[in-house]
C-alpha cells in the first residue's frame, strides 16, 4: 500500500516537472497520515500541495523540504481564515480593471529556467529585429511547453506499458541524413522563397509535400500558424505529410496551477483557491450583475442612436443596469482616414452626441463603466495591432460627461475578480479564411465557427498569421496571447453572431449592432456565459 501511495505522490509532482528526495517524500507521507487521508483522496490532496509549491518564486526542480513545509503551513492558515473573509460582502468596483494592451508587462519564456521571466527592458512601439524574432520564439515555446505536459507527449518516470504509445516531438535538425524515417514536428507554417509550403521551427525549416494528406485535423491552418506535422522524410529533402493537426489546448486551470504566481496582466495575481472562492461568492452575491457588449456601433448610421436610446430605456424600465457596457468600433460605417475636414468634424460631433445621450441617463452614468474599443476604420495613432485607443481630441466631451468612461486599446481585457475577459475587434473570420493553407472541404455554419474558435485558442494567440498578413508591434505581441486561457473571449467581428465554449473558455461574437434588429451580447460573470440581446427596430416609429 505504501509503495502505491509513494508512486502516486511522485507521479503528481512529476506532472509539474518536480522531483522528490527521500526527506520530502517522507514529509508528505507524514502529512497524509496526520490528516488520515483515504487512499482514494491521496492524489487530490497531493495535487493541492504540488500546485501551491509550484507557485513559489524560489521553487526549484528538486523539491526543497523547507519550501514544502512553508507551503503546507500556508494551506493550513488559508483553511483557518476562510470563514473570516466570507463575512465581508464582495465589492465589484474594487475588483474590476480595464487592462490596456500597452500596460501589460512582457513575460518571456526562458528555455534555461523552464518558466516565464519578466522583461527588464523598456518596450518600444518601433521594436527591433531581435524583438520580432523573440515574439515568434515566445509563441513557439509557449505552445511547445504545454504540449510536452500533455499526457500523449509526457513520459512517466515509472515503468508503464503506455510508454510505447507516447509520441515524441523532433526538431528539423534531426531530419538530416535520416531519409525514410517518420517524424513528428512542431513548427510554423510558412512559404519559402520559391512559394513552397514549409514548416519552420527554431532550428530550421523543411518543405512539405501534402500530396498524400487526405484531410488535416480540425481547425483552420493559416500562413503563420503553428501546427503538428507528421510525415516521412524523403531523399529529396521534403517531408511527405500523412497527418497534420492543431497543437492541443491547455485549459486555464492547468496553466494557472503552474504559473499562478505570474502576474500576466499587471493587476495582481490570485491563487486557484481564491478564484474558486470568488466564483462561488459571485454566484451567490452578484448573480444579477451583467456586462453588455456591442460591436460596430456606427455613430454615423441614422438608426444607431435610436437603438442605443431604446437599449438604455429598456435598462431603466426593467431596473437592469449593467455594470459594464463595452462599445467596440468601428464608430463610423465608412473610412474617413483620407476624408475631408467636414468628415472628421462629423466624426467628432457624433462622439459628442453619444456623450450627451449617455449623460441623459443619470442612473446609468452613475453606476455603469463604459469601455470604448476602436475598430478597423477608426482614427487612432496606428492601425497596427495592438491598436492604440481612440484619439483623446475626439472623445474629450465623453470624458467630461461620463465619469466612468475608459478608452482602451484593441485588444484589451477586463479583469473581474479571478475572471479574465479578452475583447478583440477584428474581422477575424474573413482574414483567417483568406489565408488558409489547408482546411477540410465544405465546412460551413456551426463547424466553421467551431474551427475558428478552436484554431484561435489552440494557437494561444488572437492573430495566428504571418507578420506580412497581420503586422503587429513586436514588443507588444504578448498582449495578443491567449495563455493562460482566458475565462472568455469576445471576438467582435462583422461575421454573424455566435457563442460557444471550447476547453472551458467561452467565446462569443455580438455581431453588428445595427442590422435587421439591434443586436448585442450580455455576459453574466456568475454563470461565465453569454446570451444574445435583441431589440426590435420598430420601423413604424
Amino acid at each position: 500500500m505504501a509503495d502505491a501511495r509513494q508512486r502516486t505522490i511522485i507521479k503528481v509532482f512529476r506532472k509539474y516537472s518536480h522531483s522528490l528526495g527521500p526527506d520530502a517524500l517522507q514529509f508528505l507521507e507524514e502529512v497524509l497520515d496526520r490528516h488520515e487521508i483515504d487512499e482514494a483522496e491521496v492524489e487530490f490532496s497531493i495535487e493541492t500541495i504540488a500546485k501551491e509549491y509550484n507557485k513559489q518564486d524560489d521553487a526549484a526542480m528538486k523539491v526543497s523540504l523547507d519550501i514544502l513545509q512553508r507551503v503546507y503551513e500556508a494551506l493550513q492558515d488559508q483553511g483557518n481564515s476562510t470563514g473570516e473573509t466570507d463575512a465581508e460582502l464582495l465589492d465589484p468596483e474594487s475588483h474590476l480593471f480595464v487592462v490596456d494592451a500597452f500596460d501589460m508587462p512582457l513575460w518571456h519564456w526562458s528555455q534555461e529556467r523552464g518558466t516565464f521571466e519578466k522583461s527588464s527592458h523598456p518596450l518600444s512601439i518601433s521594436g527591433t529585429a531581435d524583438s520580432r524574432i523573440l515574439a515568434a520564439r515566445n509563441r513557439l515555446h509557449i505552445i511547445k511547453q504545454s504540449i510536452l505536459r500533455n499526457e500523449h507527449f509526457s513520459p512517466s518516470t515509472l515503468p508503464s506499458r503506455d510508454r510505447e504509445h507516447l509520441v515524441t516531438l523532433k526538431s528539423t535538425k534531426q531530419l538530416l541524413g535520416r531519409a525514410g524515417e517518420r517524424f513528428l514536428l512542431l513548427g510554423m507554417l510558412c512559404h519559402n522563397k520559391e512559394g513552397k509550403l514549409c514548416v519552420e521551427d527554431s532550428d530550421g525549416s523543411v518543405e512539405l509535400d501534402l500530396s498524400k494528406l487526405d484531410e488535416p485535423g480540425e481547425g483552420l491552418y493559416t500562413d503563420g500558424c503553428f501546427a503538428l506535422v507528421e510525415g516521412e522524410y524523403t531523399e529529396d529533402g521534403t517531408l511527405e505529410v500523412v497527418a497534420m493537426g492543431q497543437p492541443p489546448c491547455e485549459d486555464r486551470e492547468t496553466a494557472r496551477s503552474i504559473y499562478g504566481h505570474v502576474d500576466f496582466l499587471g493587476k495582481g495575481s490570485t491563487s486557484l483557491l481564491e478564484d474558486a472562492q470568488y466564483a462561488r461568492r459571485i454566484r451567490e452575491e452578484l448573480s444579477d450583475l451583467y456586462f453588455f457588449f456591442l460591436s460596430d456601433v456606427w455613430l454615423d448610421h441614422p438608426e444607431t442612436f435610436r437603438g442605443l436610446q431604446k437599449m438604455f430605456d429598456n435598462c431603466i424600465e426593467n431596473s437592469f443596469i449593467p455594470k459594464v457596457i463595452v462599445m467596440c468600433g468601428s464608430f463610423t460605417s465608412r473610412s474617413i482616414s483620407q476624408g475631408s475636414a467636414r468628415d472628421i468634424q462629423r466624426y467628432q460631433e457624433n462622439f459628442d452626441a453619444l456623450a450627451d445621450l449617455i449623460a441623459s441617463y443619470s442612473q446609468i452614468t452613475r453606476n455603469t463603466h463604459f469601455v470604448f474599443v476602436p475598430g478597423p476604420l477608426d482614427i487612432t495613432s496606428s492601425s497596427t495591432l495592438p491598436q492604440r485607443p481612440l484619439l483623446s481630441s475626439f472623445v474629450s466631451h465623453i470624458r467630461s460627461k461620463v465619469p466612468r468612461a475608459h478608452f482602451a486599446s484593441n485588444p484589451c481585457r477586463l479583469k473581474f475578480f479571478g475572471q479574465e475577459i479578452v475583447i478583440f475587434r477584428g474581422d477575424t473570420m474573413a482574414r483567417m479564411l483568406r489565408n488558409t493553407v489547408g482546411v477540410k472541404p465544405n465546412v460551413t455554419g456551426e463547424d466553421l465557427r467551431r474551427y475558428l474558435v478552436q484554431s484561435i485558442l489552440d494557437q494561444s494567440h488572437l492573430t495566428p498569421l504571418a507578420p506580412s498578413i497581420q503586422p503587429t508591434i513586436a514588443d507588444y505581441d504578448h498582449s495578443l496571447r491567449l495563455y493562460p486561457l482566458p475565462t472568455a473571449v469576445v471576438l467582435a467581428d462583422k461575421y454573424e453572431k455566435y457563442k460557444l465554449t471550447y476547453n472551458g473558455c467561452h467565446v462569443f461574437n455580438p455581431g453588428s449592432f445595427v442590422g435587421t434588429s439591434f443586436a448585442f451580447s450580455t455576459y453574466c460573470p456568475a454563470e461565465m456565459s453569454s446570451d444574445e440581446g435583441v431589440l426590435d427596430m420598430d420601423l413604424e416609429e
